[in-house]
């Protein structure tokens, strides 16, 4: 269980797991039954997914869902995790920069470790929003906290480019930027061509995130070679969870039978178990 005390203590095993032999990889958690479920596993710390969040709280992704119910959601996981918990908050749940840093520091005073912000899009449109924003937001919430890791988001690769050149050299301009600004890592989500992310990490000083919540995905060996410090699978094992709840159903309905089901099915005790220690 975490505490706002225990939040800067949190953020040092953070930083330290990104400079470690390997990767740091992140299998995202929506709730806290898949966040115990991960720690069990192995994990050395955790991400949360935004829209894995917002799908199992009844919203579409894109911060449809109050500010109130992903802190009273993050509340929950940082009280059964006994490891590092870094929080995607989208472009900050906000309008202005003070209202961004609220959320930031409602997360330090339950004891997460650290957030993922993203620059986003325009609204009503499909062009990048000015990374003058997401500079002032990573400045602000640096200000409340020098050790709470900031993983400054870009989503170049979500918009359309004719030059695939030209989008790179986006990413990387935005990159430096939220280094100056006071990021302590750099994600960018789509950019999946190793060539790339080894020409990213090779052009910025902090620890490259990649995104691997995709069928096909390169094994972690490849990302690191490439000179990735930190692996995220992001909304990826929700929508898996969920094409399995889906060929349950329809195993049931349309054949009358369980057997999905019960493949790798959990008993009670070892879910129960799970939160044994917990509060």
């Amino acid at each position: 269980m975490h505490s706002a005390e225990s939040s800067r203590q949190q953020a040092g095993i953070f930083h330290r797991l990104h400079a470690g032999p390997d990767p740091l990889v992140l299998v995202n958690a929506w709730d806290a039954a898949s966040a115990r479920i991960v720690e069990r596993a192995g994990a050395t710390a955790l991400g949360t997914t935004s829209a894995g969040m917002a799908w199992s709280l009844g919203y579409a992704d894109g911060e449809r869902m109050p500010a109130s119910e992903l802190l009273a959601a993050c509340a929950r996981i940082c009280r059964v995790a006994g490891v590092p918990v870094s929080v995607d908050i989208e472009s900050g749940f906000g309008d202005s920069a003070q209202a961004v840093c609220d959320v930031a520091g409602a997360l330090i005073d339950m004891g997460a470790a650290g957030i993922n912000i993203e620059d986003g899009t325009r609204p009503g449109t499909r062009e990048l929003a000015s990374p003058e924003v997401l500079c002032e937001r990573i400045a602000a919430i640096r200000k409340l906290d020098a050790r709470f890791f900031i993983n400054a988001r870009t989503d170049a690769y979500f918009v359309p480019w004719d030059d695939p050149a030209a989008r790179f050299e986006e990413a990387k301009r935005r990159a430096r930027l939220y280094a100056a600004a006071g990021a302590d890592g750099i994600f960018v989500p789509g950019m999946s061509s190793l060539e790339e992310i080894a020409g990213m990490a090779g052009a910025v000083s902090l620890p490259v995130n990649v995104y691997a919540g995709y069928a096909g995905a390169p094994p972690a060996e490849g990302f690191a070679r490439a000179g990735a410090r930190r692996i995220s699978l992001g909304c990826g094992p929700l929508q898996s969870a969920l094409g399995l709840v889906g060929r349950i159903a329809r195993e049931a309905f349309e054949h009358g039978r369980f057997g999905a089901m019960g493949e790798g099915m959990l008993s009670v005790g070892e879910i129960n178990g799970l939160f044994a220690a917990t509060p």
